[in-house]
């Protein structure tokens, strides 16, 4: 599948100057005190906040959530530049990473789709399930468990698109919000894919073969 490695290898590279720009400031002034973990616990606690704001305490103030929810992306948005930056890359934060953003979505996700956009929330946590089920046949190889660009992409894309929904909510936003999360169901199955892929390579399992594109 070269060109599926092609568009990874590209939006790979641009992904990278994120690094580049944080390094600038993680690497001399970061204080070494505060892991990359750190970060991403603050970010599951707002996770679960939220869910107790919304869900039990029926509190939806418009910029308290909204702030909350900006605040975790940014803690997402920063951690790995971090752990990178700062050489505590490891298999346990990758993985914590990956789960608590999920842990972050899913609470908006309920509240601004269940409403008005049920198939769409429906077929977003089915394709969620099957990316999390092959994430854990990735772990259960024993390969390390990398971040995978096409889930980056999609989680700024959700990221994006809940916030404009939680900025005019009530009110419906722009439909092209609700178009940018029906994108992120390809991306999802890209990121799937591609790791199914990595598997094969290293001969983990054994799959059909495909035809280059």
């Amino acid at each position: 599948m070269k060109s599926i490695d092609d568009l990874e290898n590209f939006l790979e590279w641009i992904d990278s100057f994120r690094d580049r720009f944080l390094f600038i400031f993680i690497k001399p002034y970061w204080p070494r005190i505060i892991t990359p973990n750190h970060i991403t616990y603050i970010r599951a606690i707002i996770g679960i906040a939220l869910f107790i704001l919304l869900f039990f305490f029926d509190i939806t103030d418009r910029i308290l959530i909204l702030s909350l929810f900006f605040l975790g992306v940014v803690t997402d948005f920063v951690d790995g530049p971090v752990a990178r930056g700062t050489n505590r890359v490891t298999e346990f934060g990758a993985m914590l990473d990956s789960s608590v953003d999920r842990l972050l979505l899913a609470p908006i996700a309920v509240y601004a789709l269940f409403g008005i956009h049920k198939w769409l929330l429906l077929i977003l946590f089915l394709f969620e399930i099957l990316n999390a089920l092959v994430s854990l046949l990735y772990k259960s190889k024993e390969i390390y468990l990398e971040s995978n660009i096409f889930g980056k992409i999609k989680m700024v894309l959700m990221s994006v698109s809940f916030i404009a929904i939680l900025f005019f909510w009530p009110l419906e936003p722009s439909q092209y919000f609700f178009y940018m999360l029906w994108l992120t169901i390809p991306l999802t199955l890209l990121s799937t894919f591609t790791r199914i892929l990595e598997l094969k390579n290293k001969n983990k399992i054994n799959v059909p073969k495909f035809k280059n594109f």
